[in-house]
């Protein structure tokens, strides 16, 4: 059974209510047998598109504090050592993963630990692989702590068609890996900066499964 996240829902709603009124009108209104058929296909085609954006498949991985996952599904765009600004004001390990608007875009705990910052960006919305997209466009940026890898931080990114981030994590909570830690709505990307001997099981063009996928272990 298809899953769908609860931040869709009530966008769901209004493309199902749309797209019914669309077919009726279309029925009623057109006489062309053949452009009633061709609009009718249009909107199913937007529909479905709407549906299979907001799917939230059921994944589960056992948490392993020694290993992270994916955050999100999409492609390993980014692999270099680079200096972040926001928090560590050093040198860090930066992994980006985008994710086109077929993905699945629900944002995953990489891996359990304690939040220890959790802040929102307001921004532009440049297209997510642009060089500056990661310090201009609106965007979060959150802090996950454990014994094993230390400070993790990901970024949420919005891209040029993404104009929300939702994002669940709260200074001070617990966290487990693998779970819901926030949406990105219509196209974008996450960053993760990790310490520089972290070992990585993926390379540049790879594909990734959020919540599951070991991308890296220390």
């Amino acid at each position: 059974m298809i899953r769908f996240h609860k931040e869709g829902y009530r966008i769901i709603l209004t493309a199902l209510i749309i797209s019914i009124i669309g077919v009726v009108c279309a029925e009623k209104l057109i006489e062309i047998p053949w452009l009633v058929k061709l609009i009718q296909i249009v909107i199913l085609g937007f529909l479905i598109i709407i549906l299979q954006f907001f799917r939230n498949p059921k994944r589960i991985a056992p948490p392993n504090n020694d290993i992270l996952v994916a955050p999100v599904d999409g492609k390993v765009v980014v692999i270099e050592e680079v200096e972040e600004p926001e928090y560590f004001k050093g040198k860090r390990l930066q992994v980006s993963i985008f994710m086109s608007p077929i993905n699945v875009h629900v944002t995953r705990y990489a891996m359990s630990g304690d939040i220890k910052y959790s802040k929102y960006h307001p921004g532009k919305y440049l297209v997510a692989w642009h060089p500056k997209a990661s310090t201009e466009n609106e965007r979060t940026t959150v802090v996950v702590h454990n014994s094993s890898f230390g400070d993790v931080l990901y970024r949420q990114i919005a891209g040029a068609l993404a104009k929300r981030i939702v994002n669940y994590a709260k200074q001070g909570d617990k966290v487990v890996q693998g779970t819901d830690a926030g949406f990105i709505k219509f196209g974008s990307r996450v960053d993760l900066f990790l310490p520089l001997d972290t070992k990585l099981k993926v390379s540049l063009g790879d594909k990734v499964k959020g919540g599951i996928q070991a991308i890296a272990e220390k």
